[in-house]
């Protein structure tokens, strides 16, 4: 359970950075009476806005903080300490403490009420009792000066919550190790041509990569594949060297010369489209050299493995990310540096960081936020309570 955050300091704290992680701090931070300063060179907690396809996926219906932690292929056993203090129950009570209630998906994802991104935006900002200084910060000193765009600031405490697209350049005074960030999160590109099938969708698939196995839904794109399922093996994959080899499975083993004999009569492009969309149908059975409107009884065993092959261990080639839609980012500052019971900087006291900013990332379904929500929370609560 969360601790109350008690102590009122009159420290001055910078939060570099308007996303999710830095307004939630600024906010935990200036309820206490601290003064604070919010940076951004563009629209504060415009991050927010396309999460969950507008409707903002706050966070997941997972209450127990170790099995939430398994979510997130970098970062696990450093989130244990951090959502032990603040996890799912805790991000649903402060987002009701806002006026934002909150409903669970059958998938476990949880949104507001008002399926709104922006409601949710205007909610925490107008909850917010901070400074916006909208300037770019270009570079942090060690001694707390910041420097931006316009002008110069001095601080007590710095708060770097700049996402994992940007930021690293500004702490190039600080000796600390960046791990590069890599696209995580998006969809991929085949050798194989799919463009005839975008926009098509198949549920429930499952996938493997050597010892990796995944299942979610899968998507077709103009550059190769996409979804739920994808999302995952990228995450995971996010440093796989390429081109690499995914095999999906779109059945189960099953009786496939049982289901032939059954269904003698019909064309096997139509008994696969019981089980398959029509066009993936006739895509697969153009990529077995197989005619689609052959029918059941006229399919030999030969023809009869190499569908029955496709079906169950269809092979994928991986050369690349789609250089689209990718939001969230592996790497960042190295775990390592950081104190997870604080978020401090174990080289330089007075430092913080939260959010996407540090080498975490986790899968879809709301977890990215609430690293966000979570690691904020915890460095707000180290800065009220630190002598």
């Amino acid at each position: 359970m969360a601790q109350e955050l008690t102590s009122i300091s009159n420290k001055t704290v910078a939060v570099v950075g308007g996303g999710p992680a830095g307004c939630i701090c600024a906010k935990f931070l200036s309820d206490k009476g601290i003064d604070v300063t919010l940076f951004d060179k563009g629209k504060f907690l415009r991050t927010l806005l396309p999460t969950g396809g507008g409707r903002c996926n706050l966070a997941h219906a997972d209450y127990d903080f170790k099995s939430l932690a398994k979510n997130y292929p970098r970062g696990e056993k450093f989130l244990y300490s951090v959502f032990s203090k603040f996890a799912t129950d805790e991000t649903l009570n402060f987002f009701k403490s806002l006026g934002v209630d909150t409903y669970v998906q059958n998938d476990g994802r949880i949104f507001p009420v008002s399926n709104s991104s922006s409601d949710v935006r205007e909610k925490l900002l107008k909850s917010l009792k901070c400074k916006f200084v909208n300037e770019e910060v270009l570079k942090i000193s060690p001694q707390y000066k910041i420097k931006t765009n316009k002008s110069e600031y001095f601080f007590d405490n710095v708060v770097v919550a700049t996402g994992g697209h940007a930021g690293y350049g500004m702490l190039k005074e600080f000796n600390m190790d960046i791990i590069p960030p890599e696209p995580s999160l998006v969809g991929l590109v085949t050798k194989e041509d799919f463009s005839k099938l975008a926009g098509v969708s198949i549920k429930n698939v499952k996938a493997e990569n050597g010892k990796n196995q995944f299942d979610g839904d899968l998507l077709f794109t103009h550059k190769g594949v996409s979804g739920p399922l994808i999302y995952t093996i990228s995450s995971v994959l996010a440093r796989e060297k390429m081109p690499y080899k995914i095999y999906l499975k779109f059945f189960d083993d099953f009786d496939f010369q049982k289901l032939l004999n059954d269904n003698s009569h019909k064309e096997i492009k139509n008994l696969l489209s019981q089980f398959v969309p029509k066009s993936f149908a006739n895509h697969l059975l153009d990529y077995s050299g197989i005619n689609p409107n052959l029918e059941c009884y006229k399919i030999n065993g030969s023809m009869r493995d190499l569908i029955y092959k496709n079906l169950t261990d269809f092979e994928i080639t991986i050369k690349d990310k789609a250089p689209d839609g990718e939001v969230v980012t592996c790497g960042g500052v190295d775990l390592n540096e950081i104190n997870p019971k604080t978020m401090e900087s174990k080289k330089y006291r007075g430092l913080y960081f939260c959010g996407e900013v540090l080498d975490i990332d986790g899968y879809c379904g709301g977890f990215n936020l609430q690293n966000c929500w979570s690691t904020g929370f915890v460095c707000a609560d180290a800065i009220i309570n630190s002598n």
